[in-house]
């Protein structure tokens, strides 16, 4: 796997450079703006960006814009970001595109380096990894048909779905069988109209379609 980095904290951009490396993931560029982003995004055409939203020069919103203009001139590119704040408008947009392989983490949320590994691998497959933190504030902005149509407890499996948790993990965490939770599951793939696929692209619909809203 090869990976673009965009971060304008030095030792940040060290540390996780380190990290892939020790996993065998090779970091193609490592930069510090958005104008760079783009363009190592072009020039190396990897399978995944790890990007910041506020970067130079205004500290605002440079990582989520370039990556959102690197989706459009690479359809489909895996977008990994780890921020400290959510940029609702932006991430609306990015969450919500129309494909998979999209996160977003949280820095000061990030506790292990397995669960971050983990992301990193997850949405260059084509998943996704949503920190909750992040759900709740997209969430907060209101919801419109047919989210409407989920129950309490669909709604919540839809949520932990969005984090990127297998059904497995889900079941543990809600203390409900497997089978309930392929039930609701199943259940949400109908209600959302997701005609039966491929599981993995029906999940990733299904979860664009509760951040997308």
């Amino acid at each position: 796997m090869r990976v673009v980095i965009a971060e304008d904290a030095v030792l940040l951009r060290a540390g996780v450079t380190r990290l892939l490396a020790d996993e065998g993931i090779e970091t193609a560029a490592a930069v510090d703006n958005g104008d760079d982003l783009l363009g190592a995004i072009k020039e190396h055409r990897p399978d995944l960006a790890i990007v910041d939203v506020r970067m130079p020069p205004t500290f605002t919103d440079e990582g989520l814009r370039a990556a959102l203009a690197a989706r459009k001139e690479i359809p489909g590119l895996p977008v990994l970001v780890l921020s400290q704040y959510v940029e609702e408008s932006y991430a609306v947009e990015l969450l919500s595109g129309g494909a998979g392989g999209v996160g977003y983490l949280l820095k000061e949320r990030v506790a292990d380096v397995a669960d971050f590994l983990d992301a990193v691998r997850r949405v260059a497959n084509g998943g996704t990894a949503i920190d909750p933190d992040v759900i709740a504030q997209l969430m907060a902005r209101g919801r419109r048909n047919p989210l409407d149509a989920l129950t309490a407890r669909e709604s919540e499996v839809l949520g932990l779905m969005a984090q990127g948790l297998s059904n497995t993990a889900i079941a543990n965490s809600l203390v409900v069988s497997h089978g309930a939770v392929e039930k609701h599951i199943g259940n949400i793939f109908s209600k959302l109209g997701l005609e039966a696929s491929a599981e993995e692209h029906r999940r990733v619909r299904a979860v664009l379609t509760y951040l997308g809203r």
